[in-house]
């Protein structure tokens, strides 16, 4: 009888540990899925990112675009500074008078941004800075051939464990660079919102609204896709795929993208 008694409080005693580390395991899970996505989380973080642009306005209708960005962020001054980094590597196809697809694949442009936030907690982050690109394109039709200037502002709200929202606004304009190229002017708006589903899945939208000053063109996409977070150690994998359409656009602009790819954070 006795025997019985141990034997049932040693088994109530492993219940409740699984238990209690199936929820603890739950929650580490759900507070890193809520600061995947967040731009300027105080973690260094390595990212993949593949945009496919089978349609391009304004352009032969089996013209397409395929660019890979590798992008690097790194907090400084115990997360008072975000420097991020990013180039891409891109192939264009333009078909010729004969209606054959000709290809250009080289890098484009170095841009870096470096973001003071002046908001920085546990469900709030904003920061602005300074931003460059420089003229590093192997070929004219990858890059701008111009040194541009500008500045990013980007917020990150996550109070809800549920619903996380923010938005990243740049601004470059060319200063410098070949004197044959057409000056730039451009802005960006990336609103991005994610809804979690639980267990590290969840919904996403990050679409970029360009705007061309220089050139009249604007492209405005809309985006729904899929993305799953999975925490190995002490690194945060977060994979997504996302379509997204363009519900307006002028100038050579994408009409339909998808975008593909795996963020890498390293938390401290």
């Amino acid at each position: 009888m006795k025997k019985n008694k141990i034997l049932s409080i040693l088994f109530l005693f492993t219940v409740l540990t699984l238990n209690a580390q199936e929820k603890n395991a739950a929650n580490e899970t759900s507070a890193s899925a809520a600061q995947a996505n967040n731009p300027l989380a105080n973690m260094t973080a390595l990212s993949f990112q593949n945009y496919y642009f089978p349609k391009l306005a304004e352009s032969p209708e089996d013209a397409f675009m395929n660019t890979t960005w590798v992008r690097f962020a790194k907090p400084i001054a115990k997360g008072k500074l975000l420097l991020r980094a990013s180039m891409p590597f891109s192939t264009l196809g333009v078909p010729n008078v004969n209606g054959v697809v000709n290809t250009t694949s080289g890098l484009g442009d170095f841009n870096a941004f470096l973001s003071y936030n002046f908001i920085s907690n546990a469900t709030t982050t904003m920061g602005i800075g300074p931003s460059i690109t420089a003229p590093t394109a192997t070929d004219d039709l990858l890059g701008a051939g111009k040194w541009q200037g500008g500045f990013a502002f980007v917020a990150f709200v996550a109070k809800s464990p549920v619903f996380q929202f923010g938005g990243l606004i740049t601004w470059q304009a060319s200063f410098a660079g070949d004197a044959d190229r057409q000056s730039t002017n451009l802005g960006a708006i990336q609103p991005f919102y994610f809804w979690q589903l639980g267990k590290g899945t969840y919904l996403r939208g990050v679409p970029i609204w360009v705007l061309d000053f220089e050139k009249d063109a604007y492209s405005f996409p809309i985006a729904l896709g899929i993305g799953k977070v999975v925490k190995m150690g002490s690194t945060v994998f977060n994979m997504y795929v996302e379509p997204q359409y363009s519900i307006y656009v002028k100038g050579t602009q994408p009409v339909f993208q998808v975008l593909t790819g795996i963020n890498l954070q390293f938390m401290q």
